[in-house]
C-alpha cells in the first residue's frame, strides 16, 4: 500500500482526504477539469494509471495463487484415496486368510514412485511386522535396488496378497482373486513408469499365465500398458546364489526402462 502523505497540521490537505477516502472504499467525484495540460490533470491520470496497474496486479496475483493451489488439492485427494484404500484392506475378510494374520501387509513406500514392485505375500516377519520385503529378503532387495542407484524409499513395495497364507503356502486361487482389486487399485494410484514382479506367484498372477520365472526374465512384458519386467524373488536367491547374475540383469534392464 502506497504511504499515506505526511499532514503536520489539524486541517487535512486536499491531497491527504484523497487518500483516506481511498482507502476507505469512499468514491470521490470531481468535475473535470478542461484543461489536461494542468498539474492536476496529470496527477490524476498519473493515479487513475496507478490504480489500473493495481488492479490488474492483484487479479494476476489471485490467477497465479489459484493456479498453485491446483496440485496441492489434487495431492491431498490422492493422499486421502491412498488412507482410504489402507483402511479398507486392513478390515478386509474376504476370506479366510484374515482369521490367521497378525496384521494385513499394504505396502510401503514413495506415493509418487516411478518404479512398483511387487511380491508374492507376506512371511511370517512381513506378517508381525506389517511391512512388505523385511528381514534377510528385504535386505538382499535393498542391496539389489542401491546397485542400481536407487533407494528403498524412492520405490513403493507391495505383494500379490495383503495376507500370510498359514506355513507360507502358495496363495490360493481364489485368495490371489480377492486381494487383486486392492493391487489394482494401488497400481492406478500410483501410476509407475515400471513394475518389478519378482519370484512366480508375482509374475503369474499378473500375467495369467504358467510359464516359469526363468521363462519370463529376459524379456519386457506389458501389464496394463506400464512396462514389466520379471526377475526371481531375493528370498529364492538366497537359497540358490548362482542365480544372482541373471538377476543383475533383469535389474539392468529395469534400469534402462527408466532411463
Amino acid at each position: 500500500m502506497t504511504p499515506a502523505p505526511e499532514n503536520n497540521g489539524c486541517q487535512l490537505p486536499e491531497d491527504l482526504r484523497r487518500y483516506y477516502l481511498d482507502v476507505m472504499g469512499i468514491q470521490l467525484w470531481t468535475q473535470l477539469d478542461p484543461d489536461t495540460s494542468s498539474p492536476r490533470a496529470s496527477a490524476e491520470r498519473d493515479n487513475s494509471a496507478k490504480l489500473t496497474a493495481g488492479s490488474a496486479a492483484d487479479t494476476g496475483h489471485a490467477a497465479i495463487n489459484a493456479a498453485s493451489l491446483a496440485p496441492a488439492v489434487a495431492d491431498t485427494s490422492v493422499s486421502m484415496q491412498w488412507q482410504s484404500l489402507q483402511a479398507e484392506v486392513a478390515s478386509c475378510t474376504k476370506c479366510e486368510l484374515h482369521s490367521s494374520r497378525t496384521q494385513t501387509v499394504f505396502g510401503i513406500g514413495n506415493h509418487n514412485a516411478d518404479v512398483l514392485i511387487i511380491g508374492e505375500a507376506p512371511g511370517q516377519d512381513e506378517d508381525a511386522q506389517g511391512e512388505p520385503f523385511v528381514g534377510r529378503a528385504g535386505k538382499l532387495l535393498d542391496a539389489m535396488l542401491l546397485a542400481i542407484g536407487l533407494q528403498r524409499e524412492e520405490v513403493y513395495i507391495a505383494n500379490i496378497l495383503k495376507c500370510r497364507p498359514p506355513g507360507n503356502r502358495d496363495p490360493h486361487a481364489d485368495e490371489v482373486s480377492q486381494c487383486h482389486p486392492y493391487l489394482q487399485q494401488q497400481i492406478e494410484l500410483l501410476q509407475p513408469k515400471v513394475i518389478f514382479a519378482v519370484g512366480r506367484i508375482a509374475a503369474q498372477s499378473l500375467l495369467q499365465t504358467d510359464e516359469t520365472v526363468g521363462k519370463l526374465r529376459g524379456r519386457l512384458h506389458d501389464f496394463q500398458g506400464i512396462p514389466m519386467i520379471v526377475s526371481y524373488h531375493p528370498a529364492y536367491l538366497l537359497r540358490k546364489p548362482t542365480e544372482k547374475r541373471k538377476s543383475w540383469h533383469d535389474l539392468l534392464r529395469l534400469k534402462a526402462v527408466l532411463n
